[in-house]
C-alpha cells in the first residue's frame, strides 16, 4: 500500500471493501478493491490473481481499467480506473419517473455494446453486467462497464462468496442450471436496455423462487409508446428464453437502430465542446395554408379544428381521450400519458384504456373535496373535475389487448388469452370462486385451460367468448342474462349453451341483459326484453306486435325475431340501459326498445317496440355505435360522432337540450383525426380518436 494514499471508503459489499485512493506517483485518484480472501485455498488464491491477469489485456475506452493487483494483509487488492459519475443505477433512480429519450438511451446502450463486445473477443465473460456495475465519467457522457470477472473470481467452494441478493439479470438457463455462456451476458445486456428505457428492472420479485418464475416465463412489461417499435423489438430479441435465437453483438451492432449512435459516437470522439453564440433570428418563412386539410382524407374535415387549418410544425399526440356526461357539457380532453391508446371503457366509476403496447391505462377523478372536485354542498355548479391519467400497477410481464368495465370492476384480456378481474366482488363478478374485493388483477383460473379472445362487463355481470366459440358467463343472475336457464349468480364461470346452428363471435353485456353477435352476423340475446330491447318480440312488419309475440324475458339465448334485425347481417350492436342499436354491414343504424327521451332517434318521445331505422344518420356510414342509459351515440366512417336522447348533465356532449335527432358532438382537434374507439356507461361517453393517416396523393 505504500504506493496509494487512502481518502475514503466509497462502498461496501458483500465481496469486501471500496476505497477511493490517491496514486502517489501521479497524484491520479483511483480506486481500491480489498477482497477478504481469509478462507480461500492457496490455488484459489493464484486463480484470483491469475483472473486479474487476464483483466489486464482489456483496454478499451468503455471499459474501466484495471492498473495492478496484489496480496496484502490476507486481501487481494485491485487497482483500477476510478469514474467520478457514478453508477448507471444511480444515475437511473435520479431520474424517478421522467424517461429518458431514444437518442440518450442509443448514446449509452452502444457504449455498453461496444465494450462487451470488446470483453468477449478476448474469450471473457462479464458473468455480472448490470446498471450497478456500468460507471459513468464526471459528464456522465461516457459510460464504462466494470467488475466483470470479479464473480469468477469468487466463484470458490465457499459459500461466503456466492452472490447474495436478488439475481435480477440472470437468464433462464442460469435458473435450470446450465453453463455461464455469451448468450447469458447479452441476456443481461437486454435487461439493462430495458431497464434504461423503462427506468425500472424487467424482472422483479419478493424472493428469489418468484424471480425465477418470472424470469422462466420470460414475460415483462412494455416499454412506453413512446420509443420507436425498433427499440421494443431489440429489446425482445435480447430477452428471447431461446439463448439460440438471441442475436450475437455483432448482428446487434448491424441494426438500423444502432448505427446513427455508433457513428455519432465515432464522429464525437476527440470533438473540442464549443460556446454557442446567440443566435439570429431566421427570417419568417410564408405559412401555405391549404383549402381542404389533409388532401384526399375524408376525415380531415373542419370539424374540431380551429379556422379550418391545424397548427403547423407541432405534431399531434398518439392519441386524444374525451369524456362527457356527468355534468361535463362539452367533449374534455383526458391528460394522457405519452402513448397511443387502442380500445376504450367506461364503467360507473372507472374509466380504462388499453395503449398500442399492451398496457391498461386508467382515468381517475380527483377524491371529493379535492381541486376539481364538487363544491360546496347546495351549490348548483360543479366544477370541471380534473382527471388524472396513470398506468395500472401489478402489470409487470402481462400483455392487455383488451378491457371491459362494469359498474364497480373491470376486467381485462391478454395476449395469451387469459382474464384477469378485479375490483368489487359482489355478486361474484370477479370469477374468482368467492365474492372478495381485489385491486390487483388476477387471473379467472376457470377459464385457464381456454384461450379467450373477447370479453364483456355488465353492471354485474361477465361473458367471454373463446377461440373456439365457447361461451362462459358469470355474476348476477337476475332476468336470466347469464344465459343459463336460471336466475341464479355464479361466483365462477359457468359454460353457456347456444343454439346448435350458431358460432358465437362477440359478446356483449347490458344492466340485465347480454347479447352474443354469431359468425354469421345474427343477434342471439338473453336476460330482460322490457320494450323489446333485445329485438326478440316476433315481428314481421312495421306493426306493433300483439301480447302473444311479446317476449319480456329470455333464460337462455335465443334469435333476434323482430324484423330488420333477423334479416339484415348485423356487424356492430350495444345494450344501453332500456335500449339497444345494431349495425348493418351496409352502415345503417337500426335502435330498439325505450324511448323515453329520444334516444331511438325518431325526433319524438313516441315508444313502439318496433326496431327503428335512424333516418338522421342517412347521410354516413356508421360503423360503431354506444348506448347509454337514456342517449346514443354513432360513429361513422369518416370521423363523426354524433350523439341523440336525453341531454341532462351533458350526456350528449354539448349545452343544447335533449334531442330526437342525431346531431354531432364538436371534438377539440387541430388535425384531421379517426375514432378508434368508443364506450357509453350510464350518463357518461369515453371516446378514443388518434391522427388521421394521409393518403398517398398517387393513389
Amino acid at each position: 500500500m505504500e504506493k496509494y494514499e487512502r481518502i475514503r471508503v466509497v462502498g461496501r459489499g458483500a465481496f469486501g471493501i471500496v476505497h477511493l485512493c490517491l496514486r502517489k506517483a501521479d497524484q491520479k485518484l483511483v480506486i481500491l478493491k480489498q477482497i477478504p480472501v481469509e478462507q480461500m485455498s492457496k490455488d484459489e488464491r493464484l486463480a484470483a490473481q491469475n483472473e486479474c491477469q487476464v483483466l489486464k489485456l482489456l483496454s478499451h475506452p468503455n471499459v474501466i481499467e484495471y492498473y495492478e493487483n496484489f496480496l496484502e494483509d490476507k486481501a487481494l487488492m485491485i487497482a483500477m480506473e476510478y469514474a467520478p459519475g457514478g453508477t448507471l443505477a444511480e444515475f437511473i433512480h435520479k431520474r424517478c419517473n421522467s424517461l429518458l429519450d431514444e437518442d440518450t438511451i442509443l448514446h449509452f446502450f452502444v457504449q455498453i455494446l461496444l465494450a462487451l463486445h470488446h470483453v468477449h473477443t478476448k474469450q471473457i465473460l462479464h458473468r455480472d453486467l448490470k446498471t450497478q456495475n456500468i460507471l459513468l465519467d464526471k459528464h456522465r457522457m461516457i459510460v464504462k462497464i466494470g467488475d466483470f470477472g470479479i464473480s469468477k473470481i469468487l466463484s470458490s467452494k465457499s459459500k461466503a462468496y456466492t452472490v447474495v441478493g436478488t439475481p435480477c439479470y440472470i437468464s433462464p438457463e442460469l435458473c435450470e442450471g446450465k453453463p455461464y455462456n455469451q448468450k447469458s451476458d447479452i441476456w443481461a445486456l437486454g435487461c439493462v436496455l430495458y431497464e434504461l428505457a423503462s427506468l425500472k428492472r424487467a424482472f422483479e420479485a419478493a424472493n428469489l423462487p418468484a424471480l425465477v418464475l418470472k424470469i422462466m416465463s420470460g414475460t415483462f412489461a412494455p416499454i412506453s409508446d413512446r420509443y420507436s417499435p425498433d427499440l421494443r423489438q431489440l429489446i425482445l430479441s435480447m430477452l428471447n428464453l431461446d439463448p439460440s435465437k438471441r442475436p450475437q453483438l455483432n448482428e446487434i451492432m448491424a441494426q438500423a437502430i444502432c448505427i446513427r449512435p455508433l457513428l455519432n459516437l465515432y464522429t464525437d470522439v476527440g470533438s473540442v465542446k464549443m460556446r454557442r453564440q446567440p443566435e439570429k433570428p431566421l427570417a419568417p418563412v410564408p405559412t401555405v395554408t391549404h383549402s381542404r386539410m389533409g388532401g384526399r382524407l375524408s376525415s380531415a374535415r373542419p370539424r374540431g379544428v380551429r379556422g379550418g387549418s391545424a397548427r403547423t410544425g407541432i405534431p399531434p399526440p398518439l392519441s386524444s381521450i374525451y369524456t362527457w356526461g356527468s355534468g361535463i357539457t362539452a367533449p374534455l380532453r383526458l391528460p394522457m400519458l405519452n402513448t397511443e391508446v387502442l380500445q376504450v371503457s367506461a364503467g360507473r366509476t372507472q374509466k380504462a384504456g388499453v395503449t398500442r403496447s399492451g398496457r391498461l391505462i386508467m382515468w381517475e377523478a380527483p377524491p371529493v373535496g379535492a381541486a376539481g372536485g364538487p363544491s360546496l354542498p347546495g351549490a348548483t355548479e360543479q366544477l370541471q373535475p380534473q382527471f388524472v391519467s396513470r398506468f395500472l400497477e401489478g402489470q409487470s410481464g402481462v400483455t392487455i389487448k383488451h378491457v371491459s368495465c362494469g359498474d364497480l370492476f373491470t376486467a381485462c384480456l391478454t395476449d395469451r388469452g387469459i382474464i384477469m378481474t378485479f375490483g368489487s366482488g359482489s355478486n361474484g363478478c370477479l370469477g374468482h370462486g368467492n365474492f372478495t374485493d381485489i385491486s390487483q388483477p388476477k387471473i379467472v383460473e376457470a377459464l385457464l385451460g381456454y384461450e379467450m379472445v373477447q370479453v364483456a362487463c355488465g353492471a354485474s355481470h361477465v361473458l367471454a367468448v373463446s377461440n373456439e366459440r365457447e361461451v362462459f358467463a358469470w355474476g348476477r343472475g337476475d332476468n336470466g342474462r347469464l344465459g343459463l336457464g336460471t336466475l341464479e349468480c355464479h361466483n365462477s364461470p359457468q359454460q353457456v349453451t347456444i343454439p346448435p346452428e350458431h358460432e358465437a363471435q362477440r359478446v356483449i353485456c347490458g344492466i340485465d341483459s347480454s347479447m352474443v353477435l354469431t359468425v354469421k352476423n345474427q343477434i342471439l340475446a338473453c336476460g330482460s326484453n322490457r320494450c323489446n330491447k333485445l329485438g326478440l318480440d316476433r315481428i314481421s312488419s312495421a306493426e306493433e306486435p300483439s301480447l302473444e309475440d311479446q317476449v319480456e324475458e329470455a333464460t337462455m339465448f335465443m334469435c333476434a325475431q323482430s324484423s330488420p334485425l333477423n334479416q339484415e347481417p348485423i356487424v356492430s350492436a350495444d345494450i344501453g340501459t332500456a335500449h339497444s342499436a345494431a349495425i348493418t354491414a351496409s352502415g345503417q343504424c337500426y335502435t330498439f326498445g325505450s324511448n323515453q327521451h329520444g334516444q331511438l332517434g325518431t325526433n319524438s318521445c313516441h315508444n313502439s317496440r318496433v326496431p327503428h331505422l335512424v333516418v338522421g344518420l342517412q347521410a354516413m356510414k356508421v360503423t360503431v355505435v354506444a348506448c347509454g342509459d337514456a342517449f346514443t351515440v354513432a360513429i361513422g366512417a369518416d370521423g363523426e360522432v354524433c350523439t341523440w336522447g336525453k341531454g341532462a348533465r351533458g350526456r350528449l356532449g354539448r349545452k343544447d337540450e335533449e334531442t330526437g335527432m342525431p346531431r354531432p358532438v364538436q371534438l377539440e382537434e387541430t388535425h384531421p383525426y379517426v375514432v378508434t374507439s368508443v364506450a357509453c356507461c350510464h350518463g357518461n361517453t369515453l371516446l378514443a380518436v388518434k391522427p388521421a393517416v394521409e393518403e398517398s396523393p398517387s393513389q
